[in-house]
């Protein structure tokens, strides 16, 4: 859980900026995204490769 602290002449709308980068630079929305559904250990390695063997690929051309 994130605590973000309000200080006396800070606003709202400034603390709500603060909490939603802080939200962005731990990743918690995209932990809770994967964990919404399982997903197996052997599928999630294949897509480790898939993506792997994609951006090879991918900057192997520039």
């Amino acid at each position: 859980m994130l605590i973000i602290s309000v200080k006396e002449e800070e606003s709202i709308d400034r603390a709500l900026k603060r909490y939603k980068r802080k939200v962005q630079s731990t990743k918690l929305i995209k932990e809770l995204r994967n964990r919404k559904h399982f997903q197996k250990p052997s599928v999630m390695r294949r897509h480790e490769i898939l993506n792997a063997t994609y951006r090879e690929k991918f900057f192997a051309e520039k």
